[in-house]
């Protein structure tokens, strides 16, 4: 089995890269979708939230207003640092558990894990290679602005709470510069994608 690690900075256009890998035939483990999952009412990770943070991040339904608990948090980094030590432990456990399944499926996969905080989680230790989405913080500002219908201050506050996206492109072992077109972004993902699978293909 081969992990790629696929990161970037919020809004940097992940998803994009995503869907293609996807279509070429990789398995596809994504961070995100997890974390939506285990703050589901009644997961023990909604009860620590509850707990925590109140009724005011709770919607009607009991479950998990985010945009109230992004208020929260993106405001006031211990309180992110809080809602970080209930979440990405469970995150992680569940990504390791599906990173298994996939395994035992199938040993010679070539699996994506999407995973915004890769860096900061320490994930890329699990990987082969890590891929760093890139664009330039104008642009992530200006497209997160515009995806979660925020002003400029809190795109900023929320950008600035990861890791640089020029440190996460330092590190990595590919860079996808997602300043081109979607359909050149999605050609490059694909050249280094067939690239490996023709590498893994000749070790084996």
């Amino acid at each position: 089995m081969y992990i790629i690690g696929l990161t970037g900075g919020i809004a940097s256009g992940k998803s994009t890269i995503t869907i293609a890998l996807r279509e070429l035939g990789a398995e596809i483990i994504n961070a995100d979708e997890i974390s939506h999952r285990i703050i589901e009412p009644d997961q023990p990770a909604w009860q620590d939230i509850a707990a925590s943070f109140g009724k005011e991040v709770l919607n009607e339904d009991l479950s998990i207003n985010r945009a109230a608990l992004g208020a929260i948090v993106f405001s006031d980094p211990a309180r992110l640092q809080e809602l970080n030590h209930i979440t990405h432990p469970r995150v992680m456990e569940r990504l390791r558990f599906e990173l298994d399944a996939i395994r035992q499926k199938n040993p010679d996969a070539i699996v994506v894990m999407e995973i915004p905080l890769l860096y900061e989680t320490h994930m890329d230790r699990l990987c082969n290679e890590v891929w760093v989405v890139w664009v330039d913080r104008e642009t992530q500002i200006k497209r997160l602005m515009n995806r979660d219908q925020i002003n400029y201050e809190d795109a900023v506050k929320r950008i600035d709470s990861q890791m640089p996206l020029d440190e996460k492109a330092a590190r990595a072992d590919r860079v996808i510069d997602n300043m081109l077109s979607v359909e050149e972004t999605k050609v490059l993902a694909t050249r280094y994608y067939i690239e490996i699978k023709q590498r893994d293909s000749s070790i084996n």
